[in-house]
């Protein structure tokens, strides 16, 4: 048996986490915005999901230039999601369910209103001034080609002292100095903050990213296409990881997922390796960067087995299709047209149900939410798409259609379109405007309608957990993909000493029939995604987009 199925026990192992969008989940006072009132309202369908753990996006006081992840305040919320005695009451409303909170830690950069930066431009003098990273310019312009992740220089000028400050995203998030300890003291406090409060700990936002490379040497040209690589995992990323354990996370029974973005899947295994003290869990971009309808099933699997072996016995994964900042994971993984579009949920929803590794759900996966009709520009909000249009359509580089469906295939927004309760007006999001329009799908696409369809996504979803919770062997079991070539099958084994699953799964429209090798022979059907299971003697057919979960004899 592979080692990995000896793996330590922890409690966020066996945990189902699900991600929660404030702005779009649920408005609770009527301004078109979501709020910590309206999670409070919705916890009861979370708990009747089978939820364990919610990771709740930043709700911390914020200008809004990135939508929250740029910070003014670390101990507020943001007014327009509520106050802190309704952050208060939230939690305390999850901890009587029996669920768990995590929040983002966003501390590779604050907002430029943070009471920090605006000392820090004060003037040279001011002790501040070290708490961000400040450079003269270089042969007249900035002090090194660094490119901001969504686009432009990396560095803004202050007119005032004549210098520059780093911003690896946009002009109003500037990167905090992380060699300055101090700098770090106050991080390890605003997090004991949160932890004393009751969160179980923390999403941590590019995290990767904190660690600057001696002297801020130029980008060579072929890491300008890529800057995230060479941003991510600087010299002293490890021994900052390991100083924030040992002096906060070690002292709390939390978990912690750190977001590597711009991270290799090796390096991403050192985040990770238990040995070390640094993260839980890491994401790993890998399979959400394949590109919407250009991926194939086999690279699909390869990368899925890749993360598996890397982890091994001292590590553990962070398993997702989707978040904030994703597509629709059944746009980009399964088959969005209205034939196929609730098979292809249920089959998505068996594979991240039963990898190894923890599985994160991002809000609206479990009725199958999917990516949006967006008509112009203008229907779009994040600050990504909108820079995409004034760097390639405002400049003549190419064509409003050509950006808008790039836009539609792949931009953020199609993951931040308010959460769909019901055929109401707005989804039953909100009695007043939304923020950001709802997909008009709504009418037949929503929880109130699937709730009381045993047949829909978000039944097959409250399944799986429940399976999941019941079989050890579907958390901690050697994982082993049986035909890692086949490009319409995925089929894979989950193996304990005492109990083994087979799970089949088609992602594709025709119907498919296989013989498992020998010692994977099905004994019986512990869960279909179609309410006709199919038999469980070899060989095992499945039609389009079905996927089964079969015992076999360990």
């Amino acid at each position: 048996m592979d080692a990995a199925a000896a793996a330590s026990e922890r409690w966020w192992k066996a945990a189902v986490v699900y991600q929660i969008y404030p702005r779009s989940f649920m408005d609770s006072d009527g301004d078109g915005v979501g709020d910590l009132r309206g999670v409070t309202a919705r916890l009861d369908h979370l708990q009747a999901l089978g939820i364990d753990v919610i990771w709740l996006c930043p709700h911390f006081d914020s200008p809004g230039a990135d939508n929250g992840y740029d910070i003014r305040d670390y101990r507020k919320v943001l007014a327009a999601f509520g106050t802190m005695a309704d952050f208060d009451a939230m939690l305390t409303a999850m901890t009587a369910r029996g669920m768990r909170l995590i929040i983002d830690l966003v501390v590779n950069h604050t907002s430029d209103e943070h009471a920090w930066f605006r000392q820090s431009r004060r003037a040279k003098a001011d002790p501040r001034r070290d708490f961000y990273i400040w450079r003269d310019g270089k042969d007249g312009g900035a002090p090194n080609n660094w490119p901001a992740i969504f686009g432009g220089s990396a560095w803004t000028l202050d007119d005032a002292s004549g210098q520059y400050y780093l911003h690896l995203f946009t002009p109003q998030q500037p990167d905090l100095n992380w060699d300055n300890r101090q700098v770090r003291q106050e991080v390890y406090d605003l997090m004991r903050f949160w932890l004393d409060k009751g969160v179980s700990g923390f999403r941590m936002d590019v995290i990767a990213f904190i660690s600057k490379p001696p002297g801020l040497p130029d980008l060579a040209p072929d890491q300008l296409a890529h800057p995230e690589r060479a941003y991510a995992c600087g010299p002293r990323l490890h021994a900052f990881l390991q100083e924030m354990n040992r002096e906060v996370l070690r002292l709390y029974d939390g978990m912690t997922v750190g977001e590597a973005f711009g991270v290799s899947p090796e390096q991403s295994q050192q985040l990770t390796d238990e040995r070390r003290g640094e993260l839980d869990m890491a994401f790993d971009f890998a399979l959400v960067d394949l590109e919407p309808s250009q991926w194939t099933l086999p690279q699909f699997k390869a990368i899925i087995g890749r993360q598996d072996r890397l982890a091994g016995v001292h590590g553990w994964n962070a398993a997702f299709l989707g978040n904030h900042d994703q597509p629709r994971a059944v746009s980009h993984f399964g088959d969005d047209d209205p034939a196929w579009r609730m098979a292809s949920a249920k089959t998505l929803a068996t594979v991240l149900l039963t990898l190894r590794g923890t599985p994160f759900i991002y809000q609206g996966e479990e009725i199958a939410m999917a990516n949006a009709p967006f008509d112009s520009i203008e229907d779009f909000d994040d600050v990504w798409a909108k820079t995409l249009w004034r760097e390639q359509v405002q400049s003549g580089r190419q064509s409003a259609e050509a950006v808008l469906e790039r836009l539609r295939r792949t931009g953020r927004d199609n993951a931040r379109t308010p959460m769909q309760w019901s055929a109401t007006p707005n989804g039953g999001f909100s009695t007043g405007k939304p923020w950001l329009r709802v997909n008009p799908d709504y009418a037949h696409v929503n929880v109130e309608a699937q709730a009381r369809d045993e047949g829909s996504v978000l039944a097959h979803y409250r399944r799986l957990i429940a399976l999941r919770r019941a079989e050890p062997a579907l958390v901690y079991g050697a994982f082993e993909d049986i035909d890692p070539s086949h490009p319409d099958l995925f089929v894979y084994t989950r193996r304990l000493p005492n109990k083994a699953f087979l799970i089949a799964a088609n992602f594709s429209r025709r119907a498919q029939t296989y013989v498992p090798p020998p010692g994977a022979t099905p004994t019986t059907v512990a869960l279909s995604s179609a309410a006709s299971a199919p038999s469980a003697a070899p060989p095992i057919c499945l039609e389009g987009w079905r996927s089964v979960i079969f015992e076999i004899r360990a």
